[in-house]
């Protein structure tokens, strides 16, 4: 068989394939047959030419093509015609070309000889009218009244055209009598001639043809009016019926086009108007004598007919009413290409409704002015504002977000940049919460799920500078609230105000499917799943990652080093800088690492010398000192250690320092303003540096400029100063920079005996400041100290005192912390010292009136106690997280001025180190403690439950330094003192529930929490004030009220308890060993609270991701011990195998749980019941015999009679999973098998796994016991008193699971369960089932199927006492023999319900048979 060609064979292949094919002698899949040509007459032609084309046809490739139609099919559009006229014409093969052309082409004289001039005679002549005017009147376009239509100019003319040809006409209609003979000889009228129009005469051949065709027509004429009516239409339908449809649609059409429209019936004269229907000939007949007389007028008269005609046709009828009213304005004739209407175009032109509120339910569009304010929907702003447009809703004035999307991209510039200012202007109103009671949703987190961020980023790089302008603020409004910086600012100078939280997103994304089983090795690292997202999943999770990602920091630096923009695009990139340095370290790694951005900033904004500004605002602020600048510097510095170290050293900013800081304020070269800010935050920045040990050379160097700024502090406080604010926070960072040095300098002595004795291993070098460089600075301090603290009782001066004594207090702290540590520390002398600060000014202090007026504030400020009421005025995204600091200054809180939480803790700081020093001082602060707001403010936080988020975390932190420090004293005043020893249960419980708020970067204080207070026998006053024998006594009386008989092998709970205070040092030893994994943090955590600067590495706190410790914690030896040597695959390990001490670890935590449930309950409803018992059940999991250990068994049992105590029964909700794990059925699951495993039929585990078989928790977990775990049945012999849950909880409601009672009415049966082997379940089966059985309730058929089946089956059993317990019982009883009651004998419903269901089933054995 032949192959098909391939496009890749060559020439000679193609041979090679047709030689074979003619060697096969194979028939040609298709012949050319050449066809004669009809239209040339080739069929007709002679023999002989026949026979020469049938020789040459012979010798000619003849390709036929099988199954070809004879007839052409009908083209659409039909092929190009051929000239009928070419097969006439005679040419010779041998004629030459050129003599052809010669023959064709004659001369011009042929066609001049051959003209005829036209008869003018009875033409009249018009001539121009004559006018006064010197020159003819100017055409004017308004003077439509003389134009003509464009139909009687023949198509589209000008308008000038159109006024010369209405001039011709009015001339030749009146002509001037310049032949009188000519017009006064009367025309005569010729005849009507009626001219066919089908019949045209065309193909006739003949002098007479015209007449001949006339003569057809009168024919057909004079046949049809002699033809009747009836007839012509019968002969109308026959040859309709003959015709092709497509014909006679086509001479319609023809008839149509010749009709003019002046024959329409609207327009016709009222004597031609036809009435009634007229057949279609009758109606041709009418059209063609019209025709015929138009034929045969005169140019005049023909011309005025098309004129006519012409108006008519261009004359529009009046528009309906509603087209009226929908025009909004009415049509003037001396309007240009107005003569005809179009309504839809004029549209937009018309008044605008009224907005008006829909009436729906749903929510309406947003829209918001340039401003970026919302405006309602039903106002009516004027138009002249420019906020109506074309696009929906045109009525209601502003812009919706998509729309400003739409114009952001818009191909004009002044549009890009009006879409990205407002929606800049728009994000700033939603970051201050402005549209949180009037929009539905999250404004912020909507735009950057609608691509804001791409957006935002593509108008980056727009090469119009004002479009880049607004996108770089539209971006700063995104990123940056300038309110966060102000609180940060203004908690700059508070204890350890250097330190803040990253703001990154909470939620992290979870592992990848791919990488789970793999080794940890094997799976991909944070920065390589980084890079291998796009840049869409990376933002969506975090905005600023996503940023990076796009490579935003090149684009700024660009901005800032070759495009030079205005002074505020240079605010707005250097704000952005710092919003992405704040993210985290790794940020602030890529700020440092951009190539010449820092370089950029250094060079252009923060220079060592610059002119004095001409201006009180510079046109440009290249080649100025920028506050932004240095505050940029000092958020990297902040960032670590290494990064503080190359801003010093690799980009010279200890000379910008020098620089700065050498003079005043006041002798700088800038406005005084902008002189404030940039020293304040030079002092920022050198207080970070120090605060790491670095940059104390300037300290040195600068030591006379910093006295001198010191002694300068008086002067600078004027209270009718506008400049007061920045005085003052120049002042806090000046103190917050003396802080940091006396810390360093309080270090270098320990790091130089370190030195020595390290012997060659790593450890710091000592900073070049020592403690003889600080020391003098204490007595100058401490006296404006007492200046401010004098200064309280004047109205005017008051504020400004209050502000700054709180940093005064955090500098005497490290002051005193240090010099205790320093070889000259003189103990006699500081002892005197700190008696006379105690009493000069600290007493003074807090007995002052304005302060203990502000201490009552200090509920109302609280961030714990005022949960709901904290900045809910802001707006953040999830993957934008941010402080919510809007509107900070109108709302209490911890920052505002009448907050006393700086106060309180700097105050709290101070007495924390003069009463380490000075024991017998802290008799002397008991007022403090006892204050009623004090007081009050602690048991609101005893029972206060605070979320955790971004925008309260930095608040947060603050206030969990206040609350330590008051359990701190309250720590060293308990013991001594009886007046707050009585407070001393509630410092207890503070403490309790401070420990699992406190957030990371806090691990020591929860580590000096659990050290020091909360094992503390002495905040545990119940232990020796008779609370063990007031629980038994309390246990006493509710067995009597209850009338449940008390079991007897079971120890009381008050033993427990006594024996559990007793090893209360034990327990904390237990549970400090548990937490030894924190080690490392708490180290970390203690330098950066004691003030060891040179040991620190970063003033960025660790990730938020949650507390420092769990909210059960005291369940954490348990936990940890089961997920060291948890059971699987239902097995459990021998006691031997447990690791050393686990027994006591299970010991000593469950003696804590009991006290704490006993005592503290109120700390432990953070966790949820449930998630209780799921704690407890991991000493049934975690070992094959742990639970049989007795002092674990007492404990258990007492627990758990503590959780099936009437009062706490109905909140164990089991059918919520618990916090940690996917369901609670799989852990049930679990204690099912361990129990059919290992647990020997012991009576607690027995209790335990009962628990959740109660008849209002999930149906599920009795399937599981009557399904899959059936042979436990055997082992649980629980007897109702031991398990001390009323059996009612368990049989009502009845059942309604049909599988269930089917496995219930099985296991009964089967003899699988039985009242000797498991009383409390046999009892519930028991009454389930007898409830099953005569229920008379309707059901669907297969349960009423189940019952009679049951029913029977019961009757007909072959287990009498089986058989009366189904059928007899009555109600449970636990004081019965069976744990039931029974009937003597069926009621009689039963009975008859009994023998119904019997008769049936005698009835239907009766029909088999």
């Amino acid at each position: 068989m032949l192959r098909r060609p391939k496009p890749t064979d060559s020439e000679a292949d193609l041979l090679r394939e047709q030689e074979q094919f003619l060697i096969c002698g194979a028939p040609s899949a298709a012949n050319v047959v050449r066809r004669p040509d009809k239209r040339r007459g080739e069929a007709g032609r002679e023999a002989g030419d026949h026979n020469r084309e049938e020789d040459e046809k012979s010798q000619r490739d003849v390709v036929t093509i099988e199954d070809l139609p004879d007839e052409l099919p009908s083209l659409t559009p039909a092929p190009p015609k051929k000239s009928r006229f070419k097969a006439s014409r005679v040419t010779f093969e041998d004629e030459n070309a050129e003599d052809r052309l010669d023959r064709h082409d004659t001369h011009i004289s042929v066609v001049l000889s051959q003209i005829v001039e036209r008869d003018t005679s009875s033409t009249p002549v018009s001539l121009p009218v004559f006018t006064g005017m010197a020159f003819p009147k100017v055409l004017h376009r308004s003077e439509t009244s003389s134009q003509v239509p464009l139909s009687s100019v023949g198509g589209k003319k000008s308008i000038f055209a159109r006024q010369i040809a209405a001039q011709r006409l009015k001339e030749s209609v009146t002509p001037l009598r310049c032949a009188p003979e000519a017009a006064q000889t009367p025309e005569p009228k010729l005849p009507k001639v009626s001219v066919p129009k089908l019949v045209t005469g065309q193909g006739l051949i003949g002098p007479d043809s015209p007449g001949e065709t006339i003569r057809i027509h009168n024919e057909n004429q004079a046949k049809l009016q002699a033809m009747s009516e009836s007839e012509i239409i019968g002969e109308q339908k026959k040859l309709l019926s003959q015709l092709d449809p497509r014909l006679v649609e086509f001479v319609r059409s023809r008839k149509t086009q010749n009709i003019p429209s002046s024959a329409s019936p609207s327009q016709q004269p009222e004597g031609k108007s036809n009435k009634g229907t007229v057949p279609h000939e009758s109606a041709s007949r009418v059209s063609d004598s019209t025709s015929a007389a138009v034929l045969f007028q005169k140019p005049q008269e023909a011309e005025m007919e098309v004129e006519v005609e012409g108006e008519g046709e261009e004359e529009l009828p009046p528009p309906p009413a509603m087209m009226v009213d929908v025009v909004p304005v009415k049509t003037q004739k001396e309007w240009v290409h107005m003569d005809k209407l179009e309504p839809e175009k004029l549209e937009w032109m018309k008044d605008l409704p009224t907005p008006r509120r829909k009436g729906t339910t749903k929510g309406m569009q947003a829209r918001f002015d340039f401003a970026g304010s919302l405006i309602p929907p039903t106002v009516d702003l004027p138009t002249h504002l420019g906020l109506h447009h074309h696009g929906e809703e045109p009525e209601r004035a502003g812009y919706s977000l998509q729309e400003l999307f739409l114009l952001s991209r818009s191909q004009v510039i002044q549009q890009r940049s009006l879409a990205l200012n407002t929606l800049a202007n728009v994000l700033s109103k939603a970051r201050a919460g402005e549209y949180l009671s009037v929009l539905k949703g999250n404004v912020i987190a909507t735009l950057l799920d609608a691509g804001l961020l791409f957006l935002l980023r593509f108008a980056l790089d727009d090469s119009v500078e004002g479009v880049m302008s607004a996108a770089v603020h539209a971006l700063k409004a995104l990123l940056v609230c300038a309110e966060d910086e102000e609180c940060l600012d203004c908690t700059f100078s508070w204890f350890r105000g250097l330190s803040t939280f990253p703001l990154l997103p909470s939620a992290q994304e979870e592992e990848d499917e791919e990488d789970e089983g793999l080794d940890e090795s094997m799976k991909e690292t944070v920065k390589e799943r980084e890079e291998r997202k796009s840049d869409y999943d990376v933002s969506r999770q975090d905005v600023v990652k996503g940023l990076l990602k796009m490579k935003l920091l090149p684009r700024l630096r660009y901005i800032l080093e070759v495009l030079r923009p205005s002074s505020r695009v240079v605010q707005d990139v250097l704000e952005v800088l710092i919003r992405i340095t704040r993210h985290s370290s790794s940020s602030a790694v890529q700020v440092l690492d951009c190539p010449r951005l820092m370089e950029t900033v250094m060079s252009n904004f923060l220079p060592t010398s610059w002119p004095a500004p001409t201006s009180p605002i510079p046109q440009s602020v290249y080649g100025l000192p920028l506050a932004s600048a240095m505050k940029l510097l000092r958020v990297l510095a902040a960032s670590g250690r290494h990064a503080c170290a190359r801003l010093l050293n690799s980009l010279g900013v200890v000379e910008h320092l020098s620089c700065l800081l050498s003079a005043e304020p006041s002798e700088l070269l800038l406005d005084p303003t902008e002189a404030l800010r940039i020293t304040t935050e030079a002092y920022r920045m050198w207080a970070v540096a120090t605060g790491y040990g670095q940059a104390c050379n300037v300290y040195i160097n600068l030591y006379q400029a910093l006295v001198k700024a010191l002694q300068s502090f008086q002067q600078a406080l004027i209270p009718s100063d506008p400049l007061l604010p920045l005085q003052l926070q120049r002042i806090l960072a000046l103190l917050s920079l003396f802080t940091q040095v006396t810390h360093t300098a309080g270090c270098h002595q320990e790091l130089q005996a370190g030195m020595v004795s390290s012997k060659g291993e790593e450890c710091p070098p000592p900073p070049p400041v020592s403690w003889s460089h600080v020391a003098g600075l204490q007595a100058s301090l401490l006296g404006h100290l007492k200046g401010f603290v004098k200064s309280l009782n004047n109205p005017v001066l008051k504020d400004s005192s209050l502000t700054l004594i709180p940093s005064y207090l955090v500098y005497l702290e490290a002051y005193y912390r240090q010099i205790s540590k320093q070889s000259c520390f003189k103990p006699v002398e500081t002892l005197q010292e700190l008696e006379q600060l105690t009493s000069e000014v600290l007493l003074p202090l807090m007995s002052h009136p304005f302060v203990q007026g502000l201490i009552k504030n200090i509920k109302s400020s609280s961030v714990v106690c005022n949960v709901q009421s904290v900045h809910l005025g802001s707006e953040t995204a999830p993957s934008l997280p941010g402080l919510a600091c809007s509107n900070w200054r109108g709302s209490p809180g911890l920052v505002v001025a009448s907050s006393p939480f700086a106060l309180l803790t700097g105050l709290g700081l101070l007495l924390e180190t003069i009463t380490g020093i000075h024991k017998g001082l802290s008799s002397k602060f008991t007022g403090l403690l006892l204050s009623e707001p004090v007081i009050d403010y602690l048991r609101s936080c005893s029972q206060a439950t605070p979320t955790l988020s971004h925008s309260r975390a930095w608040l947060l932190r603050h206030e969990h330094n206040l609350l330590y420090l008051l359990l701190r004293l309250a720590h060293r005043l308990v013991p001594n003192h009886p007046e707050v020893a009585k407070h001393a249960s509630l410092y207890h419980q503070v403490a309790l529930v401070l420990l699992p708020w406190l957030l990371p970067g806090s691990e020591y204080l929860a580590h000096e929490l659990l050290s020091k207070i909360i094992f503390s026998k002495d905040f545990i006053s119940e232990g020796h004030s008779g609370g063990p024998e007031a629980i038994e006594f309390e246990e006493l009386k509710l067995y009597e009220e209850t009338q449940q008989p008390r079991p007897p092998s079971l120890q009381t709970v008050g033993t427990l308890l006594r024996d559990a205070y007793v090893q209360l040092p034990s327990i904390r030893g237990c549970f400090l060993t548990h937490l030894a994994h924190l080690e490392s943090s708490v180290l970390v955590s203690r330098d950066a609270f004691l003030g060891h600067n040179p040991w620190i590495n970063s003033h960025v706190l660790p990730e938020l991701r949650g507390p420092t410790l769990p909210s059960d914690w005291p369940f954490l030896p348990l936990v940890s011990l089961y997920e060291r040597t948890g059971v699987s695959d239902g097995g459990g390990l021998a006691v031997e195998e447990l690791p050393v001490g686990a027994l006591q670890a299970v010991t000593h935590c469950l003696q804590w749980l009991l006290l704490l449930e006993i005592w503290r309950g109120e700390a432990l409803k953070v966790v949820p019941p449930v998630a209780k018992f799921a704690r407890l059940s991991c000493v049934f999991l975690c070992s094959s015999d742990l639970f049989l250990e007795r002092p674990v068994q007492k404990l258990t049992w007492g627990l758990f009679r503590l959780l099936t105590r009437p009062s706490r029964l109905d909140s164990l909700d089991l059918n919520v999973p618990p916090p940690g794990l996917a369901s609670f059925e799989d852990l049930y699951s679990a204690l099912l098998a361990q129990y059919e495993a290992v647990s020997f039929g012991d009576r607690l585990f027995g209790c335990w796994v009962l628990l959740p078989l109660q008849r209002r928790y999930s149906v599920a977990l009795r399937l599981a016991v009557f399904g899959e775990h059936v042979g436990m049945l055997r082992a649980l012999g629980v007897t109702l008193e031991q398990l001390g849950i009323p059996i009612e909880r368990y049989t009502s409601p009845p059942e309604d699971s049909l599988p269930l009672l089917r496995l219930y009415f099985r296991s009964l049966v089967m003899a699988t369960l039985k009242h000797c082997w498991c009383p409390v379940l046999y009892v519930v089966a028991l009454s389930h089932v007898n409830s099953f059985i005569f229920s008379q309730d309707a059901a669907a058929q297969e349960v009423e199927a189940a019952r009679r089946s049951m029913l029977r089956k019961i009757y007909y059993l072959a287990d009498e006492v089986l058989r009366n317990h189904l059928l007899l019982f009555r109600l449970p009883n636990q004081h019965s023999e069976f744990g039931f009651d029974m009937y003597d004998q069926l009621p009689p419903i039963r009975a008859k319900h009994l023998e119904r269901v019997l008769g049936l089933q005698d009835s239907s054995d009766d029909k088999t048979d």
